[in-house]
Formats: C-alpha cells, structure tokens, sequence
C-alpha cells in the first residue's frame, strides 16, 4: 500500500497506464520489416504538418503582437529542418525498428542528457525549443491514451504519471480513466483540478510510482485517503470493490438534487457555479445543476488551440459557452498564462527563476496590450448577445491583481476596448468588470481596491501558495501549503467582510468551494457565491440543505480561535461528520 497525499475523493479501481511523458509517448513496440517504410511515411507526414503550423504560426503571431515574438517559431522551424534532428529519427525507424514515437522519445533523452551535463543557460532554452518541436510532432503521430487503447489494454484506466500539466489535460480524450495518480503535485495542482472537474479519484505526491507500477498493473485509488494499491490480493481487491460502488451510490444519490434550489436548511439563498475550461465542461456544469459559471479559464483555449486565436475565433467560442451556460451567467477570466502554463508565441522564458511569482498572468498581458485588447473586445462583442433584454451577465475578470495602479491600467484598456468597438460600429454589451484575489498585497488593501472594480472573486488556490510561501506543486512542503491553515481563514474572513461590508458581489472560485469542510467556513463567514469543480455541486448543495447559518457561523467563531492547522481540520471534520457522515465520505484528508 503507498500513502499520498489525498486530491479528489472516491475509490476507483482498474489498469495502469503509465505516461513518462503525455505527448511524447515511449512506446517499446518493435515494427515489422513490411511496417517500415509506412513508419517512415508517418512522421514525414508529421514533419510536414508542423512545418506548416510553425509557419502559419510565426506570421500570425508577427501580425498580431510582434516580430520579436514571432521568431522563436523560426528557431523551431530551423530545428524541424535540421538533418542531424531528422536523420537520427529516420535511422531509428529503418536500422532499429522503431516507432516515430520512440525514436523521438529516445532524441529527447539524449538531448536532455548531452545539455543536462552542460549546465549552460543558453543551451537549456535550446533544449526547451527542441522539446516544443518533439511535442508537435508527436502530438500529430499520435494521442497516448488512443494508444493505450491500441496497446489492448481493456477496461477502465487508472492513469500513472509524473504530474498532468494544463497543455497536456486535452490528451485524456474520450478515455475511460477512472483514476490519476501522480508522483508530483499536491491538492491544487492541475491534476488534481483535472481530476476533481471530471469527478474521478485521485492521488498525488507519491515520489517514485512510476517505478513500482507497471502498464496493465491493477491499481486501485482510493482519493479520499491518499492510498494507492498495486496488484492487491483477492480478498483486498474485492473489499475496494464494494467500497467503490458504495462510492459510486452515493454520487447517484446526491446528483438527484441537482435541479433543486440550492439553498441553506433555514432559507438562505446561495449560488453555486461552475469552474470551467471549454464548452464540454459547460455541459457537465449544466447537467449537475449549476447556476451559472462563476469562471471560465481562457488560458485553455489558449493552450490546447494550435495556432493563436483571434477576436472572431475567441468571440464565437464565448458566445457558445454564454449560450450553453445556465441562466447565462458567465465569468469570463482573461488570460492567465504563466507559472506552468506558457505559450511559445507570448516569447515565455522557460527558465524564470521563479515563474509563479514573476512574468505572468494579467502582468504579461500587460506587455502586449493589443494582444490583451483582442480578448477584452471578444468578451465584449460577447455581452451584446444578451441585449435582447433576456436574463443574464457577462462578468470580465483580470486574475492577479496585485495593487490599484495595475487595477486603474486594466479599467483603461477597458475603455479603448470599448471605443475601438464603438468606433467600428461593432456591439458591444454591458460588462461588469471584476479582479481576482489571489496576491496576499490585495488582500492587505482590499479596501483600496473595492473602489474600482464591480466583483470580486477570491482564487483560493494561489492565495494559499502566496500566503504560506509553499509551492502548491511540491509534496515536500504541502504540510505548509494548507487551505485551511489559521492566516487563510483569517485572511478570507477579512476579504469576505469588507466586500460585503461594500456591497461588492464576491464568489470563492478555488478549489476550496468544493471541499465539504471549507464550506462550513465559508458560510459562516458570509460567503454566498462559490464556484467550483461541476461535478462537486450536488455535494455541497446536499450539505447546504442540512446547514444553517446560524450553525456555520458559529464554527467559525470557534476556528478563529485555533492556532495550528490540524487543529482547525480535525474540528471541522468532526463538524462536518455530525452534519452527515455520508458528505463527510467525499471529503479529503
């Protein structure tokens, strides 16, 4: 039995996939000597096509933001050409029968190596470039879980990896994964989001499971304690079985409620809406009875798109998700790229010393505003569909903002966006313009800053990595990195009062919302807007209609008295166990 750290609850059980790396696939079949010369053909169809994205890339990127920019993806091209690059490749397929797939997983290995040893700055970013183009290529040879798949693996996947990173999420495809675990990460890492927007259990932290797990192991996941077993006993496996379909009753159960109000047992009502990343997700939001969405991540259009998207492209996408969103409600984040999302054509330095704190989010949309202008106008040109006098909003959040002189620059761009529109008979609708707290210094002077925007919404992941200096992403320090440690709760009382003080609309939009014990918090604190993973809303609206405020308000009274974070957890659990042991199931240790 392996102990991690417990991302998203539930028990699942089924066969190992094992990804060392999600797009650059390290396939050990061995071809055929009649399978060659197709092999061959395959990745020079490959080459071809990326050869014809890189430079359909670079001249849209030298329109739209700027040469400078744009040439990186001559570099790329350059490495796509090069004959040591491709020759290599070809050699492996004829001499060594290989696949396109393996031989560029193995050049990769042996790039990494031959630059890992150089400790050169300059050849790092060359090592990058070559990894960008590796990932293109084998992004059109091939989808891992098409091939696990292929590979006849059956049945449902537990997916084992070193971490799920936001550009790779789209590689899950269709896949019946039941289950992640991961070597890296922590509760709000991206696979762990990944996990909780889809509703599948989920592991993180567990160093080394790559190398105790083999592809078509049984594994079985166990989300809500942090535990992993591989190829358990036939007494244990069928024990996990029962608890895996007492688990998936439960669900069954609390997503009948979906279409009720969602309100507390003494009256109060409250919003529930969705975190969502593309128009399928607004299905799912929809169908376990969301509200509205309370936050729309554009970086994912970004990021899963192939080429950059323009005005038109971005507007016809928001007009879609305003269309499928319940009672068309919709936050719509601008783009919040960086940390460990990038994209070549926004010129990202691989190597910031510190991505999370540096070069990122609205602080590098900020350097290339007529980039940043194209999505404010397509959110905008987005709000005229509701002109029609029907119900709905259109809600336009700048993430990471961090004092009033950055909120006063984006209320600025918010003119021009909406004079150049007007300039080019364009229409236009009402937007309300908001801010995502998630920097500790907005947090300090939330009162300076309540002046210039309409809403606030509260990015809990991020405001408890920058509270408590702990990398998110790291097991080593995720004792520190802890939502519900004392200076979060404090600092989350503050923030919701005075925005309620203000009568400004504030909604929690991290992974907090959906976290049973949280919500206790929360409600006491006087939040009534929380948006979350969809496939947690019929949790927390069963566990709102056996809540009063009244109760809630009066734990927290009591855990802001508390002085260690274990302290707060284990009362809140008890708490949370009183209400309904059931809720408190699918809570996560």
């Amino acid at each position: 039995m392996e102990k991690g750290l417990a991302v998203s609850p539930g028990v699942a059980i089924g066969v190992a996939y094992c990804i060392l790396e999600i797009f650059v696939n390290p396939d050990r079949k061995r071809l055929e000597k009649h399978e060659i010369q197709k092999e061959l053909a395959r990745y020079e169809q490959a080459r071809e096509r990326t050869a014809v994205d890189l430079a359909a890339l670079q001249a849209k990127v030298e329109k739209q933001i700027g040469k400078s920019e744009a040439a990186i993806f001559a570099v790329h091209q350059s490495i796509l050409r090069d004959p040591a690059f491709t020759n290599k490749v070809r050699k492996w397929i004829v001499e060594e029968h290989l696949t396109a797939s393996a031989a560029l997983h193995r050049l990769m290995e042996e790039y990494s190596a031959m630059f890992g040893k150089m400790g050169d700055e300059y050849l790092q970013e060359r090592l990058n470039d070559i990894r960008d183009v590796v990932v293109r290529l084998s992004a059109y040879l091939s989808d891992v879980l098409n091939n696990a798949e292929d590979s006849g693996l059956s049945g449902p996947l537990i997916v084992i990896a070193d971490e799920l990173l936001p550009s790779q999420a789209v590689a899950l495809g269709e896949a019946d994964v039941r289950g992640i675990v991961t070597q890296a990460g922590s509760q709000t890492s991206h696979a762990a989001l990944i996990a909780r927007s889809r509703g599948i259990p989920a592991v993180s932290g567990l160093s080394g499971i790559l190398r105790k797990v083999k592809t078509g192991d049984t594994v079985v996941v166990h989300g809500s304690e942090g535990l992993v077993s591989i190829n358990p006993e036939p007494e244990e496996l069928a024990a996990y079985r029962k608890l895996e379909r007492e688990f998936f009753n439960l669900k069954d159960q609390l997503a009948a409620n979906r279409h009720h109000p969602a309100v507390t047992r003494d009256g109060t009502p409250l919003k529930l809406l969705a975190n969502i990343n593309n128009v399928k997700d607004v299905e799912s939001a929809a169908a376990m009875g969301a509200w509205g969405v309370g936050l729309y991540r554009t970086e994912y259009l970004y990021l899963t798109h192939d080429n950059v998207p323009d005005e038109d492209e971005q507007f016809e996408i928001y007009r879609e998700i305003l269309k499928k969103t319940p009672h068309r409600y919709v936050t719509i984040r601008t783009l919040d790229i960086g940390g460990d999302k990038t994209v070549a054509y926004l010129g990202h330095n691989h190597n910031e010393a510190n991505p999370f704190m540096g070069w990122r989010s609205i602080r590098l949309s900020f350097e290339h505003p007529e980039f940043f202008l194209s999505q404010i106008r397509a959110i905008m040109r987005c709000a005229a569909e509701l002109e029609d006098g029907s119900e709905g909003q259109v809600n336009m959040l700048f993430p990471m903002v961090t004092n009033v002189e950055e909120m006063r620059k984006a209320r600025h761009l918010v003119r021009k966006a909406e004079k150049s529109l007007d300039e080019r008979g364009i229409p236009r609708g009402k937007v309300k313009v908001g801010m995502m707290l998630e920097v500790p210094a907005a947090a300090v002077c939330i009162h300076h800053l309540l002046e210039l925007v309409d809403f606030v919404s509260i990015g809990s992941n991020d405001l408890v990595q920058y509270l408590t200096a702990a990398d998110r992403d790291n097991p080593k320090v995720s004792g520190l990195c802890q939502p519900l440690s004392p200076a979060v709760v404090i600092t989350l009382k503050n923030v919701i009062e005075a925005c309620n003080q203000a009568n400004t609309p504030v909604t929690l939009c991290g992974e907090m919302a959906g976290q049973p014990r949280a919500f206790l918090l929360l409600l006491g604190m006087g939040l009534r807007s929380f948006s979350m993973s969809p496939a947690f809303i019929p949790t927390i609206k069963e566990l709102a209609i056996l809540t009063t405020v009244e109760h809630a308000e009066r734990v927290v009274e009591k855990v802001v008295s508390m002085k260690t974070t274990n302290q707060i957890k284990r009362f809140l659990r008890m708490e949370l166990e009183a209400i309904s042991p059931d809720i408190a199931r699918l809570d996560t240790e």
